[in-house]
């Protein structure tokens, strides 16, 4: 086993940060802060590679510290608990077939016995890594939660809200964390391999995804990582060379539903978005045909979804008008409203459902395409294939669409509120951009795919930010899930 133990290297300049850490939907200069932050991010180059390359990212199964709800940072006191190991195990099956050229780990018990359980019997190499150790937290490191806010107060409520310009003991955690991860994805990209599995923890696997995509530290506790989360970044090279193209392909896949009941970074949400991709369509290149039904693999992969959700209450079904949406929202409410002769609540249901012009993008796709003449919605940041003025309707209509769907989720007349939106993979892409406050140009840095969900929590209402709690998420399809490492394009690409 080798090891990489690295000084901590603090950024040479303090990143203009938002202060206002709950996101209000798109008002006044903090959307400029955010913005400027984040494309500082973005703009920092990342170093060229030969061949296109992926990237996954898991968290730790559950520790000791985590079932006490103590704060761990990198102290490394903690080990696995059953639950833990039993998680670890979990991940292992879900990745026993797929491939792998190397694998880093955080140098932490907690972490390096989860990347052990995963690695299993493979012979080639793990790396130990000192950068992908947790966030360092200095004096809260061992308090309980109750704890740090009785010694600490402020500080400790600054850390919950605020966490980007959080400071303790003279130090800026979170930014430092941020520095830590680009220097991580050095190493990882400098590794001749195509395959890399990472094995770390929830904030600096956070900070990894955001500093790949270019945001800012803003983002922290946004894209939520759980207890053995697999999160996939595609880096696929440049035909001019310098810094690569990167994709995230999917967040937070768990071994357990995602849509469990529970929190989002640790807050209760009653407001929540879940966003249904339809399945396979009777047409192989979905982005660039008309409006076609699902196809068979396309209906088994809508009763996937319906079975899927039916451990939710959902409200209201939202669609866009076309045959493929009309159809998933359909097998989707028929289970809803028969939850109680299959057992899933005690009452039947009733679920409302709706279609929604502005959520119909495939019109705008459909139109002609200088910049391509066919465009896979398989390929990682297949929307950089589409000319500006395609990507900039589709990026108008869905904000449209999505300040009316924060308007559903605003009505209090219901104490817990559930929005199931049926879309194409554009769509959810674009959504998904609004609710970070990002700008179309972010849309290739997204992926999703046919038959997937992806989950947005409002822990603090809808018009505060929200937490993405998965992407792409797939795994509910079952034997027609999509493979974690081994692309559906063909081996010339992974």
């Amino acid at each position: 086993m080798i090891s990489i133990t690295a000084p901590l290297i603090l950024p040479h300049r303090l990143l203009p940060l938002n202060r206002n850490p709950s996101f209000p939907i798109r008002s006044s200069s903090s959307l400029q802060e955010r913005e400027l932050s984040s494309v500082l991010y973005a703009s920092a180059p990342f170093p060229p590679i030969s061949a296109a390359k992926r990237v996954i990212l898991v968290r730790h199964g559950q520790s000791t510290w985590n079932e006490e709800g103590r704060i761990q940072g990198s102290s490394d006191f903690s080990v696995l608990t059953k639950k833990g190991e039993a998680q670890a195990e979990t991940s292992r099956q879900m990745l026993i077939d797929d491939s792998f050229d190397v694998c880093f780990s955080s140098p932490l018990i907690r972490s390096k016995r989860t990347a052990e359980i995963i690695w299993g019997p493979r012979e080639k190499e793990m790396i130990t890594d000192s950068d992908l150790r947790e966030i360092d937290l200095y004096s809260f490191q061992g308090l309980l939660k109750h704890e740090g806010k009785a010694k600490y107060g402020a500080a400790f409520r600054q850390w919950q809200v605020d966490a980007a310009n959080f400071n303790i003991d003279g130090h800026y955690p979170v930014r430092e964390l941020w520095a830590r991860a680009r220097s991580c994805w050095n190493n990882i990209l400098a590794h001749e391999s195509r395959s890399v599995l990472v094995v770390a923890h929830n904030a600096v696997n956070q900070a990894l995804v955001a500093t790949a995509i270019g945001l800012g530290t803003e983002y922290f506790r946004v894209l939520l990582q759980s207890n053995c989360g697999v999160s996939v970044l595609d880096f696929t090279p440049r035909p001019e060379g310098g810094s690569p193209f990167i994709c995230l392909n999917r967040l937070n896949q768990t071994p357990n539903s995602p849509i469990a009941t529970g929190s989002s970074g640790g807050r209760k949400s009653s407001r929540r978005l879940v966003l249904v991709c339809y399945g396979a369509t009777q047409s192989n290149t979905e982005a660039t045909h008309g409006d076609l039904p699902l196809n068979m693999l396309g209906i088994i992969q809508s009763q996937k979804t319906a079975e899927l959700l039916l451990d939710l209450k959902v409200h209201s079904i939202i669609s866009s008008p076309k045959k493929a949406c009309s159809e998933t929202s359909l097998a989707i409410s028929r289970v809803q409203e028969a939850a109680d002769c299959l057992g899933a609540d005690c009452v039947p249901r009733y679920v409302e459902m709706k279609q929604m012009e502005h959520l119909d993008v495939e019109s705008v796709l459909q139109q002609p395409n200088r910049d391509a003449s066919e465009v896979s919605a398989l390929q990682p940041g297949w929307l950089n294939g589409y000319e500006d003025r395609i990507t900039s309707e589709v990026w108008h209509q869905s904000e449209k669409a999505w300040q009316s769907l924060l308007s559903e989720l605003s009505d209090e007349s219901e104490p817990e509120k559930i929005l199931v939106v049926v879309g194409h993979p554009a769509l959810h892409i674009a959504l998904m951009g609004h609710c970070l406050n990002l700008t179309k140009e972010w849309m290739g840095s997204f992926h999703v795919d046919a038959g997937s969900i992806s989950v947005v929590d409002f822990p603090d209402g809808p018009t505060s930010r929200g937490v993405i709690r998965c992407i792409n998420y797939t795994a509910h399809l079952g034997r027609w899930s999509i493979p974690i490492t081994r692309s559906i394009i063909g081996d010339e690409e992974f």
